[in-house]
């Protein structure tokens, strides 16, 4: 197997699953699509289930239960590495990330290990939030970049494109943190072993449809990971082999 694998998330995503499903067809159609599923009771998964009898380039991988964002990004990138994909993406699956921006994440890692889709830099926007809730984004990436050796703007941003042989390098499976604190360590492990990092602008918008998942738990387990990182300044000694994912795979 070779190519490109996009990993989407899902947890109650119903409304946004087919429209996210033919944008990503339309704008990168040699890409497939693993939706990793945490048995959402919207039905999300059954639909995704059900398109992918018919649809050769969608994948679904159901977990049995809501864990947190990071542990289903761990079971998505293992099966990617597993089937033997060449290049991996991870995006939302609530419309805050744009198929159409895919491509754009795809030509940078032509001279990158790691692309970051970031909304900070000169060109990148944030389309519908809140002035405080800009400010709790921008603040959390300040504060990573004080805490850790790492120099990008966007710290936190979930819209990110890997070279296999990167991910095998940061090593996902012993990644510790379940919530949106996954995206930190991630880039914080991306620049310690490593791995040539850029970022290209994009535009987030808000979710249309649903709701959002993060809350002030999801805040204070960041701001605690990455303090602690700071004082330790070793991810690979802090970390502990994940459990594996569970579950049944179509494919």
């Amino acid at each position: 197997m070779s190519g490109v694998v996009i990993v989407v998330p899902t947890y109650n995503e119903l409304p946004n699953l087919a429209g996210l499903v033919d944008d990503l067809h339309r704008h990168v159609p040699s890409a497939e699509i693993l939706i990793v599923d945490d048995d959402s009771p919207d039905g999300t998964g059954q639909a995704a289930e059900l398109r992918s009898a018919s649809d050769g380039r969608l994948h679904v991988l159901h977990r049995a239960t809501k864990d947190g964002l990071g542990a289903a990004y761990r079971a998505g990138f293992a099966w990617a590495l597993a089937e033997g994909y060449d290049t991996v993406v991870q995006m939302d699956a609530d419309g805050s990330h744009r198929a159409a921006d895919v491509p754009v994440l795809l030509r940078a890692l032509e001279t990158a290990d790691v692309v970051l889709g970031s909304r900070w830099v000169p060109g990148g926007s944030v389309v519908g939030w809140p002035r405080a809730r800009q400010l709790l984004s921008r603040g959390g990436s300040v504060f990573a970049r004080a805490c850790l050796p790492v120099t990008s703007a966007d710290v936190t941003g979930g819209f990110r494109a890997f070279r296999r042989e990167a991910l095998e390098r940061i090593e996902p499976r012993t990644v510790m943190s379940r919530g949106y604190c996954f995206q930190i360590e991630m880039l914080w492990r991306a620049n310690t072993s490593g791995c040539r990092v850029r970022e290209v602008p994009i535009e987030f918008a808000e979710r249309q449809e649903g709701k959002s998942k993060m809350s002030s738990s999801i805040v204070f387990e960041a701001m605690a990971r990455v303090a602690w990182w700071g004082i330790t300044q070793s991810p690979k000694r802090l970390s502990r082999p994940a459990r594996q994912p569970t579950g049944r795979i179509r494919a």
